[in-house]
């Protein structure tokens, strides 16, 4: 397996000799245009000033961590479909499924193969080639492989039948090395080691084993010397070690387990004893492979989710789009009489509601994550705020509320998207609606400025114990059935539209104001 030798790399991890290892790990695949970093901060100025094709990031590292370079990557617009290795020893399910959120291509735990790396980058770099992320067509990412598709598609770093685990048997003595290997090949796949310095090579190779049994009694370099070694290595330091020895005394077993052994065995050996001493040690080395396969898992239901996410955003909004906009049509026809404008008026008001919550389920995902990309357009944002008001005036007809909506700029444009104004306003303004008192008044103003400012005035005031956290995610107050998102949500569409929100409470006025700003073209007004 080769890569391209233009691909640039940019390696980032604290441990300086990890970066090496892994640096010579991809030049053994023909990677040769090799970056490093220190932290996450330095990775992302160098991401800034150079050309780079893909990172291999370590997770936890001083200054800047590797989800927190992540999370820069995927908000900066420039680098947000840069492929993205996180490499991590982390087991709390939480942490990974954050690493996801924001966006890894992949997953790497420690420790890994060379092997292993370089069916990741390839896999990582193919994906990004073919896709460019989410850009894929929904259709065609959506479509299940039928189950020999799926056979043959399945990730080649974990085949459907798995190899047998590897042992490396380490010993000067040739009659042990038979024994030992007669012993365990029928489980497992065996290596055999003359000595310490032929024992630490295949340690530190490409394919290290899963378990070494090592001997300490060897001319050379003895078996305390090898694991010590072994454990300075970034590829040999994870791996279980189990000493098989004529050593019997107490200082002996301290110093092998301050070298990191798991186990010591006796010669002469009991063979039964052995084999499931073995067999519990594998046991770890199975689970630490199926922490990785878990992880594959939650990373492969998070891009299904993701394809879900794009089918809703391009096979429903789409049309729902146009539904509305044939319902608003119709509703203007002259010859319909009030009930058939108002039975129509109530269908947009469904639309709207469908709509707000695909935005909601969606898009704050997305946002939330750093992964969202505004394709911003002229919004004739008049229009959308004189029909939210008007299904307002339906909806809330039983208060009795005198629902306004004031402009002298109809005509007037925002740069944005409509669908998120539709989410945003609609929010707002039922916020304001159910809020205000029977027989009050609800205003919506819209004025003319760069940025241009749209306002929400009801009466009623918002409790104080929540105004300082107005617009965080759950908050509510005395409102039965409240999910404490529409607030929150406003913000965040507002603010993913280059806008701001705020909010403004008058206690002896007995006034709520919201005011949101939003740019206005870059081509003028």
């Amino acid at each position: 397996m080769t890569m391209d030798r233009k691909t640039a790399f940019l390696v980032v991890d604290d441990f300086e000799p990890m970066r090496k290892v892994t640096a010579s790990q991809l030049r053994s695949i023909g990677g040769n245009n090799i970056l490093m970093a220190n932290d996450g901060a330095e990775a992302l100025r160098m991401l800034q000033n150079k050309h780079v094709d893909i990172v291999l990031s370590d997770w936890n590292m001083p200054v800047m961590t590797g989800l927190e370079l992540l999370k820069a990557v995927r908000a900066d617009a420039k680098l947000a479909h840069l492929p993205f290795i996180m490499i991590t020893a982390e087991a709390e399910r939480y942490r990974i499924e954050e690493a996801i959120a924001g966006g890894v291509d992949d997953l790497l735990v420690k420790p890994y193969t060379a092997i292993c790396l370089a069916e990741r980058v390839e896999k990582a770099l193919t994906t990004q080639m073919h896709t460019h992320r989410s850009l894929a067509p929904a259709h065609a990412a959506a479509k299940p492989a039928a189950p020999q598709q799926a056979a043959e598609q399945a990730d080649p770093a974990f085949p459907l039948e798995p190899a047998r685990p590897t042992i490396l048997v380490v010993d000067d003595t040739a009659d042990n090395l038979l024994l030992l290997s007669h012993l365990l090949n029928d489980e497992y796949r065996v290596r055999i080691a003359h000595s310490g310095e032929k024992a630490l090579t295949i340690c530190q190779s490409d394919d290290p084993p899963d378990l070494v049994l090592l001997d300490i009694m060897m001319p050379g370099m003895d078996g305390f010397e090898v694991a010590r070694l072994m454990r300075e290595h970034p590829t040999s330091e994870g791996i279980p070690l189990i000493f098989v020895t004529a050593m019997t005394g107490e200082d002996e077993r301290h110093k092998g387990m301050q070298l990191g052994a798991v186990d010591f065995v006796t010669k002469p050996i009991d063979p039964d004893a052995l084999k499931l001493r073995i067999h519990n040690f594998m046991r770890y080395v199975g689970l630490q492979k199926q922490l990785q396969a878990n992880y594959d898992g939650m990373l492969e239901l998070a891009r299904l989710r993701e394809q879900v996410e794009d089918i809703t955003r391009h096979d429903m909004k789409g049309p729902l789009a146009g539904v509305i906009g044939l319902v608003q049509t119709l509703a203007y026809d002259s010859k319909l009489d009030s009930e058939q404008v108002s039975q129509l008026r109530m269908v947009e008001d469904t639309a709207l509601q469908v709509l707000d919550m695909i935005n909601l389920s969606s898009e704050l995902f997305k946002i939330e994550t750093g992964r969202f990309q505004l394709d911003a357009k002229p919004v004739k944002i008049g229009e959308i705020l004189k029909r939210i008001v008007e299904i307002a005036q339906t909806t809330f007809a039983e208060k009795q509320l005198d629902i306004s909506f004031e402009t002298d700029t109809a005509a007037l444009l925002l740069r944005g998207d409509a669908l998120l104004c539709y989410s945003l306003f609609q929010n707002l303004i039922k916020n304001a609606c159910e809020a205000a008192p029977a027989h009050s008044m609800v205003s919506v103003t819209l004025a003319d400025g760069s940025p241009a400012c749209i306002t929400i005035r009801n009466r009623g005031v918002v409790p104080a114990a929540i105004r300082d956290r107005f617009f965080g995610k759950y908050v509510t107050h005395g409102k039965q059935g409240g999910t404490g998102l529409g607030a929150y949500s406003a913000r965040m569409l507002a603010e993913a539209q280059n806008g701001t929100i705020a909010l403004e409470v008058s206690d002896p006025e007995n006034q709520t104001t919201i005011t949101v700003m939003l740019p206005r073209p870059e081509t003028g007004k």
